[in-house]
Order: structure tokens, then C-alpha cells, then sequence
């Protein structure tokens, strides 16, 4: 962490390509076919810690999308018939480029994005981890062959890969949420298509540098920058588009759905999350708070995981609530490229606002302010780590996901209420539990209805795990075998007539 420090101390915008140790990673073009595109229309990126301008990528539209869809069609023949381990050993190249390269790399996601360097830097590993763990999951997609029901015929199910993908990426996990969606496709023997988020382009650009340094063929992995809504029109009005995946708001994901809908397309879906955090009476108590921390404030809360409803047993509310205050109230706010920070700026002034409406809107039906509750002296985008005591259902903050350092304290007395409550949400993304009776463990897992449930720790994600969520939290599953499997199509062939001679 020192040499990363060292370099980011000497940035001050005008000479980032010259405290890079690769400063061709850092790229102002679109990537499109193997080509680097450039246009006359651009966009702006700025650093969310202090509004100056880092750059600009080419604001392309539906003609460049196009291209890129066509090019990853021309691609997908031969790189579908390219042998799983042949694929896997340009997907472990990649990941390998992405860890030499991962002081740069996180460089450039807290310069566009905020996040932490430390933070960053954990992105990098976990992003290179998908394609290291995809690689070689993609030499084990197995078929079957089935007891035939047939007299003289064997039943063989193979997969296949679907064909051209395309990938629409948010702007909180930059790389990470590139790498799960197209080390799946590419593992698969699928061409893809990247639209990043307009405010973290450069990450996605970076990793395209790396991919044909790491011998990805042209046409096979493309990055196309520009209009959201042009573009991601484009890639759901395509037939020759197989397979959308999309990390984002249930909001777009339900506008997305109904555009791909007429090429009946096959679709997974991150969306929006409402995650509760449930501390029964019976949990070691400092881990519970140390993991609310952790489950809370990590990427600054701008996370579809981050706890959004923090459930607190009665008998040891006021206990939680003083410790949980104090460690919130020791969490560093500051510029992500400094040292030691917890919590950076948040991304725009959208989600600052938010989180100023769900403060303001409880503390009018009656809720506590236990610490922060204001932006910060340290810039505009920069937000106070929050505690709301007292929170209740008919306050805002209750039923919409803040997306911000906001905490809201909820007490409860019956585990029946409690599940309810939680599940008592159109969303089902993840839920959080601390209990030290298994029993309790095991049967309030059961009954949460989330696709992810962490029992006694915050963090549970990794390239082997099936995430993914329930009810409008989402379509499929991305990691693990399962997601792999979205990329792929099941074929069935009967041949008949073996007796004969």
C-alpha cells in the first residue's frame, strides 16, 4: 500500500498518465472490434471528490453499437469452437495482467469512482478472480446422456454457448461487474458486448487494454461509450443479441425487460436491493456491530447489498446502538486517494440529494439523528456516515433503498415480526442475521425471502457463489456454475435407429 500511496499523492489530474506505471491503460476511445474509436462527441468524466475533470470517451450511439455487434457476431464462430482450455488460458492471461496491473488499476477507479484506494484495490483481486475462476469452469460445462425411453436410441444433452452477449455495467464496482458478466460469456464461448456507466468508463477501458495484451481476438470483447439509453436500445432491438445482462436499478431493469421482449431474449438481471440486517438477542454483540459496519458503510453504502433496514432485538437495542454509534462516528470521510479513508464521496449530486430526503423525512415522523445527518465540509458529494434511531414503517427511508452512509435502527421483540417485516419488500437481493443458536440461524434463513443470506458475516461474495436475487431484485444468477449456465444453451439430440446394421 505504500508504493500505491506514494503515486497517489503525486496525482493532481493533469499528470495522471505520468504516475502510472502503464499510463496506456488509461484510454480516452471507445474499444470497438480490436479498433480504438474516437468521436467528436464526448463525455466528460469527473473525480467525485472535487468535480475536476479526469477526461473524456467518445459519446458514440446506435451506429457504433451496431458495429460492435456485428463485429462480436463475425467473432463468435471461431472463438465458440475454440477448444474450453484454450479459452481458459487467455481468460487466466487477463487476470494475471489485472493483478500486475492493479496499482494502476485502482488508481483509476477511485479517481472516476471515490471508493477507497483500499477498497479499490480489493475490486481489482475479486474482478480478476471471475475470470480466473470462469477459465476453468468453462473445460467443465458437462452434458448428460440420458436412459433412453426408446428402443434403439441414445439420448445425449450437450451445451452450447448462446451466441453474442452484451453486458450493461453500473458505476459502483467498475471492473468487477465486467469481469462476473464477460468472464462468464467468454468462458462460455460467447463474443460480448460492454456498456459501462458513463461515470466510470475508464475502468472498463483499462481492462480492454489488458484483454488484447492478454490475446483476446478482436471483435471478441468490446467497450462502447455513450448515450445509456441509445445504446441499451441498440443491444435489446438486436436479434443477433442472444443473451443482456444488466447490474442496475429495478427501475431500468423493468424498462430493459420489456424493450428485449420482442426477440424474447435471454435475460439476467441485478437489480435494486433493501437489505435487512437482523441482531437477535442471542449474538456475540461486538461482532454484530463490526459486521452492520461493514454491511453498511462499505463502497460508502452505494452497494445493492448495503444494509438499508437494521433490526435490533429490544433487550440489547440501547447496548447495539451505543457501540454501533461509536464505530460509525471513528469511520474516515475523505478523499479515496488518502490514506486510511473508510467511506469517499458519493457518486453524484442524485444521491446525495436522496439521502438528505430519507435524513429529513424521518427525523419529521419522529426518528433520532445519533450522529452525521449533513454533507460534509469537505465537498458536496461528500455525506456525513449516518445513525437513525427509532426508524418506522411509514418513514421513507423504511421502504426505499438509499443507495448512501444512512443507518436506520429499528427495534423488535418476536422473531415471527421480524422475519415478516423483513420480507415484508418487493425486493429479495440480500439479508443479514447474527445469532449464535444455529438453530435460530438455520430457520430464519429458511424463512428470509432473499437470494443471499449472510449468517454471522457481512461479506459472502466470490466468483464460486450463485449471486443473484429474488422477487424484483432480479432474473438468474451471475458466479458459480449457475452462471456460467445463463451464457449457455441446453441441446438435446436422440439418434435413433442403432440396431440397425
Amino acid at each position: 500500500m505504500l508504493h500505491i500511496h506514494k503515486k497517489a499523492a503525486a496525482i493532481d489530474n493533469s499528470n495522471i498518465e505520468d504516475v502510472l506505471d502503464a499510463p496506456g491503460l488509461l484510454r480516452q476511445q471507445a474499444y470497438i472490434d480490436g479498433s480504438w474509436t474516437s468521436s467528436n462527441k464526448t463525455i466528460t468524466v469527473t473525480n467525485p471528490a472535487d468535480g475536476s475533470v479526469l477526461g473524456t470517451v467518445p459519446n458514440l450511439g446506435d451506429d457504433k453499437a451496431n458495429q460492435a455487434i456485428e463485429a462480436a457476431n463475425k467473432a463468435f464462430p471461431a472463438w465458440s469452437k475454440m477448444l474450453a482450455k484454450d479459452r481458459a488460458i487467455i481468460l487466466r492471461r487477463w487476470a494475471d495482467l489485472m493483478r500486475k496491473n492493479k496499482d494502476d488499476l485502482a488508481l483509476i477507479m477511485t479517481l472516476e469512482q471515490g471508493k477507497p484506494l483500499a477498497e479499490s484495490l480489493g475490486e481489482i483481486e475479486y474482478a480478476a478472480s471471475f475470470f480466473e475462476w470462469f477459465g476453468e469452469e468453462g473445460k467443465r460445462a458437462y452434458g448428460d446422456t440420458i436412459p433412453s425411453h426408446l428402443q434403439g436410441s441414445k439420448m445425449i444433452v450437450s451445451k452450447q454457448p448462446v451466441g453474442v452477449a452484451a453486458a450493461i455495467t453500473p458505476w459502483n464496482f467498475p471492473s468487477a461487474m465486467i469481469t462476473r458478466k464477460a468472464g462468464a460469456a467468454l468462458a462460455a464461448g460467447c463474443t460480448i458486448v460492454v456498456r459501462p456507466a458513463s461515470e466510470t468508463p475508464f475502468s472498463a477501458l483499462a481492462l480492454a487494454v489488458l484483454a488484447e495484451e492478454a490475446g483476446v481476438p478482436k471483435g471478441v470483447f468490446s467497450v462502447i461509450t455513450g448515450d445509456a439509453i441509445e445504446i441499451s436500445r441498440t443491444l435489446c432491438d438486436s436479434p443477433i443479441v442472444r443473451k443482456i445482462s444488466f447490474t442496475g436499478s429495478t427501475e431500468v431493469g423493468r424498462i430493459l425487460l420489456e424493450q428485449a421482449s420482442g426477440n424474447v431474449k435471454k435475460m439476467s438481471m441485478e437489480l435494486g436491493g433493501h437489505a435487512p440486517f437482523i441482531v437477535f438477542e442471542d449474538c456475540d454483540l461486538d461482532k454484530a456491530v463490526k459486521g452492520a459496519i461493514g454491511a453498511k458503510f462499505a463502497t460508502t453504502g452505494q452497494d445493492c447489498l448495503a444494509v438499508n433496514r437494521l433490526y435490533v432485538h429490544e433487550s440489547i437495542y440501547d447496548a447495539f446502538t451505543k457501540k454501533y454509534v461509536a464505530a460509525t462516528k471513528a469511520l474516515k470521510l475523505g478523499n479515496g486517494l488518502e490514506k486510511d479513508m473508510d467511506l469517499g464521496p458519493l457518486m453524484n449530486e442524485k444521491a446525495v440529494a436522496k439521502c438528505e430526503a430519507h435524513v429529513a423525512d424521518a427525523l419529521n415522523k419522529g426518528a433520532k439523528l445519533l450522529c452525521g445527518g449533513a454533507r460534509d465540509a469537505q465537498g458536496n458529494l461528500f455525506y456525513q456516515a449516518t445513525v437513525l434511531g427509532d426508524v418506522t414503517p411509514d418513514m421513507d427511508i423504511y421502504r426505499e433503498e438509499t443507495f448512501g452512509p444512512v443507518a436506520p435502527l429499528i427495534k423488535f421483540s418476536d422473531e415471527t415480526d421480524v422475519i415478516k417485516a423483513a420480507n415484508d419488500t418487493i425486493y429479495g437481493l440480500a439479508a443479514y442475521l447474527y445469532s449464535d443458536n444455529i438453530r435460530r440461524c438455520h430457520r430464519v434463513s429458511d424463512a428470509l425471502e432473499y437470494g443471499m443470506v449472510g449468517v454471522n458475516t457481512p461479506k459472502f461474495t466470490g466468483a464460486s457463489i450463485p449471486f443473484g436475487g429474488v422477487k424484483q431484485s432480479g432474473l438468474g444468477r451471475e458466479g458459480g456454475h449457475e452462471g456460467l449456465s445463463d451464457y449457455m444453451e441446453t441441446k438435446y439430440v436422440c439418434l435413433g435407429d442403432l440396431d440397425s446394421e
